[in-house]
């Protein structure tokens, strides 16, 4: 009971502190937001208005900006924390490394995926997601970001000690992102037309639960040999 303990209180900090950081630097925070906000409502400004259309393209649009929205913050999950030898001291403290990557990928989340879904509905209505679908699609999102984020991790702690990683780290985790943008974006599509979208949110939530499961213990083995 001492031990889980001990893991759930630096699991704790380790996510307070990460949190701390990031609304130290509004930059981390806005640029996602932002490049969202940007992709999703220049669409409505260069196609024609009709709100047909735009429904058509809505599930790929709002799909297709919030993964890379997602990946914008990715490079800065442990690279971070390598350069100034904060990840040598969590990988010697004796602490899980798999439990102290989990805790950085959920303080990633909330920071880069959370955000996103909460104005997801916003980004919606300006492409003409009907209210009913909208749900779905904070659902599907809420799924999708926090999966791309354990995905995100694997890739991060394998480019860890590569100068200049995003496009490297862009290239490993997008064709690992794929399923979560044919899932999601058809979930979406289903919403708007007035058909059932469980299907490919089991799916999503199957995927999650595959990641959380497996991904840290892959970035954790990934980060062991970066530290080596």
């Amino acid at each position: 009971m001492t031990v889980r303990t001990g893991v759930l209180a630096a699991v704790a900090l380790l996510v307070r502190r990460d949190l701390r950081l990031a609304f130290r630097r509004p930059s981390q925070l806005c640029n996602p937001l932002v490049f969202f906000l940007v992709v999703t409502t220049l669409f409505p400004l260069s196609l024609s208005p009709l709100a047909s259309q735009l429904r058509d393209i809505a599930p790929g649009v709002l799909w297709v900006a919030a993964l890379l929205s997602s990946l914008l913050a990715l490079e800065g999950l442990l690279k971070s924390d390598a350069e100034d030898g904060t990840l040598e001291q969590m990988v010697l403290s004796g602490q899980p490394v798999v439990a102290m990557v989990a805790a950085k990928t959920l303080a990633h989340w909330f920071v880069g995926g959370l955000p996103l879904v909460v104005i997801s509905p916003l980004a919606g209505l300006s492409l003409g997601v009907p209210p009913a679908a909208m749900w779905v699609t904070v659902e599907g999102l809420l799924m999708g970001t926090l999966t791309l984020s354990f995905l995100g991790s694997v890739g991060a702690a394998l480019t860890v000690g590569v100068r200049r990683s995003s496009v490297l780290l862009s290239l490993l985790v997008l064709p690992l992102a794929m399923p979560l943008l044919i899932f999601g974006a058809r979930a979406t599509d289903l919403a708007i037309a007035g058909e059932g979208a469980a299907a490919p949110l089991y799916l999503l939530g199957a995927l999650l639960a595959l990641s959380a499961t497996l991904a840290p213990f892959a970035a954790a083995a990934a980060v062991r040999i970066g530290i080596d």
